[in-house]
């Protein structure tokens, strides 16, 4: 290289144009969809039980500037996730970054688990998430301009939670499954990473459209307050957008300091509450 010629910035890439976010109908996913809807051209959102959360998402997605298409998507039938990638595909005729948030769980024993609802956890959390990964990894390849990808797993991706078996056996083979993608895809340009979020303020938690920062106490969680969903949308942004392009295979928890908590939680509590769901 000349002395006189400035090596090439990697970070001044462009943001994802065309955005895939599975399961975007309220939480994480509406947060997601819209903070990447402020740099892309299009948007399509898939959605499951919540038609009118969809059209909101939509509705919000737009007066960011993008185009938003919704597509209804069952994940209890992981192989549906396919199709509803390829349609993502064919509207906005190619892709640019995927966001994995769809998924479902469970506060149930682990001896009072039914087989069928351990079965329906798994298939929506893991089975559907490969499902559309694989999907999306196959257009992304082809196209041959790289792109990224990001699964929303769980602090329970690294630790467990007394009720959650299924919950949690899915988000670890998830994060898993995270670190093999990132290690065969980023030959073609294509960066795979996982976000895992503690407890926040969406509807899975019961706690929709809350302030996180007023009328909380978490004794357990450093920062001592539930996280905002647009908090771990900005860190799916970032990981979607050039400034991240020599990241891939890691796990980034936003959880306000709950998982490092372990020890210090484990020494402090007082009661066997704990044991109960």
């Amino acid at each position: 290289m000349s002395a006189n010629v400035a090596p090439q910035d990697p970070t001044q890439g462009e943001p994802p144009r065309r955005v895939l976010v599975v399961g975007g109908d309220s939480g994480i996913g509406r947060a997601t969809a819209t903070a990447l809807a402020t740099d892309a051209t299009a948007v399509t959102v898939t959605w499951f039980g919540d038609e009118e959360g969809a059209r909101e998402t939509s509705d919000e997605v737009e007066r960011r500037g993008a185009r938003c298409h919704l597509v209804e998507l069952d994940l209890r039938e992981p192989s549906r996730g396919a199709a509803a990638v390829d349609e993502a595909v064919r509207v906005m005729d190619g892709l640019d970054a995927v966001v994995l948030v769809a998924g479902t769980g469970t506060a149930t024993p682990l001896l009072e688990l039914e087989l069928d609802r351990w079965r329906e956890v798994l298939a929506v959390d893991l089975d559907g998430a490969f499902v559309c990964l694989q999907a999306a990894a196959r257009h992304l390849v082809a196209q041959g301009t790289g792109g990224r990808v990001v699964a929303i797993t769980s602090v329970h991706e690294h630790a467990p939670r007394v009720g959650a078996a299924p919950y949690c056996a899915a988000k670890a083979g998830l994060g898993l499954l995270v670190q093999v993608a990132a290690l065969e895809l980023a030959e073609h340009g294509i960066t795979v990473n996982a976000v895992a979020p503690g407890e926040i303020a969406t509807p899975m938690t019961g706690q929709e459209d809350e302030d996180v920062l007023q009328g909380h106490d978490r004794p357990g969680i450093p920062v001592a307050r539930p996280g905002d969903a647009r908090e771990v949308a900005a860190v799916v942004r970032f990981l979607c957008g050039p400034e991240a392009g020599y990241v891939t295979g890691a796990s980034w928890l936003v959880d306000g300091g709950m998982t490092p908590m372990g020890p210090m939680a484990g020494s402090h509590l007082t009661s066997h509450d704990w044991r109960r769901p």
